[in-house]
């Protein structure tokens, strides 16, 4: 049984993850997020998240945004491949229904198990 915590190793932290990450991802989305899934070597699934001001408005729901992406990650992330993800909300997760967003997520992260695991790390 694997623990489903979200240890700091699990995290992107640093300016040059994120850049790596955008520099040679695939880039995946929906109505609600974008995500870039990098293959790494390291840990596993990481990851980062990206959600500013100008889209996803105060700090309230910046942060409620933020919360349901740790949570969906952090009860996914045993199925995910060794990957880094960095998820950026868009303009219409602003106010959306948190079910939404769940439902959202799972969809791209079934995306990332899709595309990401069979595919051949160049």
């Amino acid at each position: 049984m694997h623990r489903l915590t979200f240890p700091a190793h699990k995290r992107l932290r640093r300016k040059s993850e994120f850049d790596a990450a955008y520099a040679c991802g695939r880039r995946f989305g929906n109505g609600f997020f974008a995500v870039t899934a990098s293959s790494n070597d390291k840990y596993g699934a990481r990851l980062g998240m990206a959600v500013a001001v100008r889209t996803a408005g105060n700090s309230v729901e910046r942060n409620r945004i933020r919360r349901i992406v740790r949570e969906s990650f952090r009860l996914n992330q045993h199925t995910l491949p060794a990957v880094d993800l960095v998820v950026s909300a868009r303009p219409k997760a602003r106010g959306a229904p948190g079910a939404e967003l769940r439902a959202s997520l799972l969809e791209l992260w079934q995306k990332v198990i899709e595309r990401c695991a069979s595919s051949p790390s160049s």
